[in-house]
């Protein structure tokens, strides 16, 4: 395909046929799915699915990260038709994707969602397809996080965040997107001694054993000697990778329920994450954006940005495995 074929492409989201390649249907047109990719229930062949959890019953501030996964998949048509710059591999062409769609759920049975979101997440895993996961309140990462550790065992978590998310809660019946990764710890799922938190910017006594980098050490060292950290922190255990968008300052990421300023620019996350290349990437999720709060969009390009740099990180270790 060439540029000239968006004269005649449209709605690849429900007319392409092949798994792979890049795309040039309009960006202002279209069905949108994530980067354009088919959308499928039928996982045969394909290497990783992108789904979307919209939900958004957790949060402690502001909300509207329900239509987080809606905004990110817009946003993502901008990126459809390049390769990913400042990388050797491309995930359009290097991995077979299908967009799966959103986890259906019933909004009023909200004690229900974190069993159905673990559920969704087993069943793509168990179908040999890895999952990329847009939220959605951060709260989502637990039950997805179980969903890995049952395949993987306990993993190594990577957070980039303006917030630990690990306030003690031993109430396992609540639902609260403060204090999954105090549970995740708490139940065996999430390793803390191979865990780092990156960008952190509010206080919370007790880390649980996880590293911290926080804001200012970011601010105060390159993108390069950050990854380096966290590279010797995480070795090569099984990683999974959860990106809230609030780690992000809010002159980049206004859009999201909890923002807080001295965070990190677009450029430091975009230099950090593709100096990670390497780790031992098995699942990952981007998180917490707010589209009614996202008055210009920049936001949910952040977002669909961010989904890129992990599809490449995953794309780099599934060939570092060969």
């Amino acid at each position: 395909m060439a540029l000239e074929d968006a004269a005649n492409e449209i709605d690849a989201a429900f007319t392409r046929k092949d798994l792979r390649g890049m795309n040039y249907e309009a960006t202002f047109a279209g069905a949108p799915s994530f980067l354009r990719r088919r959308y499928s229930k039928d996982l045969s062949g394909v290497d990783l699915a992108i789904t979307g959890i919209p939900f958004d019953a957790a949060v402690t501030n502001r909300p509207g990260t329900r239509l987080g996964p809606r905004a990110i998949r817009e946003a993502s048509a901008l990126q459809a038709c390049d390769p990913p710059y400042g990388w050797t591999v491309n995930p359009m062409q290097d991995l077979a994707m299908v967009d799966y769609g959103d986890l259906a759920f019933d909004y009023a049975k909200v004690s229900d969602v974190p069993a159905r979101i673990e559920a969704h997440i087993s069943e793509i895993l168990a179908q040999g397809s890895a999952c990329l996961t847009l939220g959605g309140d951060h709260s989502i990462s637990f039950p997805a996080l179980k969903a890995h550790a049952a395949i993987h065992g306990p993993l190594s978590l990577v957070q980039f965040d303006a917030h630990s998310d690990t306030w003690a809660d031993d109430d396992m019946t609540r639902i609260d997107h403060g204090t999954m990764f105090y549970k995740a710890v708490k139940s065996g799922v999430v390793n803390p001694a191979t865990s780092t938190q990156i960008g952190i910017r509010t206080v919370n006594p007790d880390t649980m054993g996880v590293h911290i980098i926080d804001a200012p050490r970011v601010h105060a060292r390159t993108p390069d000697q950050i990854a380096e950290e966290v590279k010797s922190i995480v070795g090569d255990t099984p990683v999974y990778l959860s990106f809230d968008i609030d780690a992000l300052d809010p002159a980049f990421a206004p859009g999201t329920g909890t923002p807080v300023w001295g965070g990190l620019s677009s450029a430091q996350a975009a230099g950090i994450l593709r100096s990670l290349g390497g780790i031992n990437l098995v699942g990952m999720d981007v998180v917490e954006v707010s589209p009614p709060f996202d008055t210009t969009g920049a936001t949910a390009i952040a977002g669909a940005h961010v989904a890129m740099e992990l599809l490449c990180l995953y794309t780099a270790a599934k060939q570092a495995k060969r």
